[in-house]
């Protein structure tokens, strides 16, 4: 469907940036969002193709700040093309790709690769986060500012953490002067060791090692304190516990430049959803107990946790279809990150321009890029979507490469109709369900 003029009429406007909620219509043009009428549809723009919603949600694409991608090296597990092909389908516009690939993000040549092979493959945006350490091996730090001309939105070592202080320090030192993000990954590994979920009762019962929460808080406490130190902007990647919203609130109380993300899985399950050995409930940070997550949705609610992310790691059967403590940690989440939030918005506990706000317009302004909102000027990266239609879950339709989704069988509510990224249509339900009864 061409970009030059389109009118997607009839529609709920949720525009996340301002909180309004209502009925309204959108004019796209050249990829950008050219006009927004709030109440009645006005009247059809000479030329422009019409697109009536029916009353859907109209929204700004959603921007996933964490995604783990297989290409270069693993493209068994996951393509870019498969991976955007998700997106799509779950609503996401923008996805920003780990590092942890084969050759690791870790040189200006890895990021123009990936940026090239996204525009030639990929329907959705792509933007790559680099590697704080070379090699991702937390030991030495890789050229931030060569990587940033390259096109690289932010800096981690993706699943891993820095262990040395020392390092880390020198590396928020050199964030702050180059003003780039820093976005870590939260594990002391000395402390995870043979850890495979969360450390308490349910743990003992199953015969499990435990992953005690101070893991993620020991090192949110020290880096928090090397932010103070450094006055660098700091992004805590996944945060899952209660004593780490403490600690977030009194950092940002005292004036850090300071956010934190949280992957869907620990807004949604707990530890009891491991069940009967889970493989896909295998995760890090691991599922925790039910009064953690209840907490992380306060600290959603509240803004004190920033964004949610789909924190999307596909595993192949050969990683999954192991005994629980040998299996790779990891689920994919692209397609289901908005149906699993929903759940929040369906329980009261967030409206829903909240919740788009920390899956749209938040993580735009903390990585810097345009999106986020229904405004003239923004780019026409929008999704369209039923936030009541229920159904269950079957990963055999997941369009990821890997099917390891913890919400495999699970009745979700809310489903994408459309998808434009810059006013191309990149995703189609009806045109999906065609295809599949053909």
């Amino acid at each position: 469907m061409s970009p030059l003029n389109l009118v997607l009429a009839n529609a709920r406007l949720v525009d996340p940036a301002s909180g309004r909620d209502g009925p309204g219509s959108v004019l796209v043009r050249d990829g950008l969002i050219a006009a927004v009428a709030w109440g009645p549809s006005p009247d059809p723009t000479e030329g422009a193709a019409i697109i009536d919603c029916g009353g859907l949600v109209l929204a700004p694409g959603l921007v996933d700040a964490r995604a783990f991608i297989g290409e270069p090296g693993a493209e068994h597990r996951e393509t870019l093309k498969s991976a955007s092909e998700a997106a799509a389908a779950g609503g996401v516009t923008t996805v920003v790709s780990m590092p942890d690939t084969n050759p690791p993000i870790d040189d200006p040549a890895i990021v123009d690769f990936v940026l090239r092979r996204a525009r030639d493959t990929a329907v959705v945006t792509v933007r790559p986060a680099a590697a704080l350490t070379k090699r991702l091996k937390g030991l030495e730090m890789t050229e931030l500012g060569l990587l940033r001309e390259a096109g690289a939105v932010a800096f981690t070592d993706g699943a891993r953490s820095v262990a040395s202080a020392g390092v880390m320090r020198r590396a928020l030192t050199y964030a702050r002067d180059l003003d780039v993000l820093v976005m870590p990954h939260l594990a002391d590994e000395t402390l995870v060791g043979d850890g495979v979920m969360n450390e308490g009762e349910l743990s003992s019962r199953l015969g499990l090692a435990g992953i005690p929460r101070e893991a993620e808080t020991l090192m949110l406490e020290r880096d928090l304190r090397l932010v103070r130190l450094t006055g660098a902007r700091y992004h805590a990647a996944t945060v899952s516990c209660a004593d780490s919203f403490e600690l977030l609130r009194r950092a940002k109380d005292d004036g850090l430049r300071v956010t934190a993300g949280i992957s869907i899985n620990n807004l949604s399950l707990n530890e009891n959803d491991v069940g009967d050995y889970k493989t896909f409930c295998r995760l890090s940070p691991p599922l925790r107990h039910e009064d953690d997550r209840q907490a992380a949705i306060a600290a959603l609610a509240d803004g004190l946790v920033d964004i949610v992310v789909s924190d999307h790691n596909p595993q192949d059967v050969e990683t999954k279809r192991l005994p629980f403590a040998e299996a790779a940690d990891g689920a994919v989440g692209l397609e289901t990150l908005l149906p699993a939030a929903l759940r929040l918005v369906h329980d009261g506990r967030l409206s829903l321009a909240a919740l788009l706000r920390a899956m749209s317009t938040r993580p735009a302004e903390i990585l810097g890029l345009p999106g986020g909102r229904l405004a003239p000027g923004a780019p026409a990266d929008l999704v369209l979507f039923d936030p009541d239609e229920a159904y269950l879950l079957d990963k055999r339709r997941l369009r990821s490469l890997s099917k390891n989704s913890p919400f495999d069988g699970a009745r979700l509510e809310g489903r994408v109709a459309r998808t434009f990224v810059a006013g191309r249509l990149v995703f189609d339900r009806a045109a999906v369900r065609r295809s599949e009864a053909a």
